[in-house]
């Protein structure tokens, strides 16, 4: 049950304990309230407690010396528990049970969640779709493949350009070979031994 402890000056502290079901508790120096508190600074209707969803709050009644918290005085205070409250001279402590701080935590409706401001960032980098004409920047590619042949690659060519020619001068041979019956590379060995220039005859030596 939620408990508040009222504490006149120079007089023992009077606790009260009520139900959570309790929907209105009364305080002033009239007997007529539900806690009546006997001190001249609290007005015959001072404040009253009520229950709210999610807890209780205290209100002022219009009394003349009202409600103070952390001394600043309040129409409507909302109570939490370990709560210390002035109603003139007198003090009021509220507090509540583990069990009694649940029951209210589930009644509470779920707020809006919070909204913090974290640190600026760097202004963007502009593209140059966003750069006035005439100021563009000429974007570099992200890649620029390599284009030059492998080391690999210099052989592959070399091996390619042989073997082509060897198959030119095959069907070059066979050709050859169709048209005058004789073999290209013996044609070639013929006209080499016909180029060559004939040995000179010998001169017969003068008789003595």
């Amino acid at each position: 049950m939620p408990r508040v402890i009222i504490t006149v000056p120079e007089k023992n502290a009077q606790p009260y304990r009520f139900q959570l079901d309790r929907k209105v508790v009364s305080l002033g120096r009239g007997s007529d309230n539900d806690i009546v508190i006997d001190s001249g600074s609290v007005s015959g209707k001072h404040a009253e407690m009520h229950r709210v969803e999610g807890g209780y709050e205290l209100a002022d009644l219009g009394s003349t010396n009202g409600i103070k918290y952390d001394g600043v005085r309040k129409q409507v205070t909302q109570l939490r528990s370990g709560m210390t409250v002035r109603l003139g001279d007198v003090t009021f402590d509220f507090s509540l049970t583990e069990e009694e701080l649940e029951t209210l935590g589930r009644e509470k409706p779920m707020g809006e969640s919070p909204i913090s401001m974290e640190p600026e960032l760097p202004p963007a980098r502009k593209s140059a779709a966003d750069l006035p004409a005439g100021n563009a920047v000429p974007r570099k590619p992200a890649f620029t493949p390599d284009t030059r042949p492998a080391g690999g690659g210099i052989w592959m060519i070399f091996l390619f350009l042989i073997l082509a020619a060897a198959a030119f001068f095959t069907g070059l041979s066979i050709r050859h070979q169709k048209e005058t019956g004789e073999s290209l590379w013996k044609s070639m060995a013929n006209k080499d031994e016909a180029a060559k220039p004939a040995p000179a005859a010998e001169t017969a030596a003068p008789e003595k």
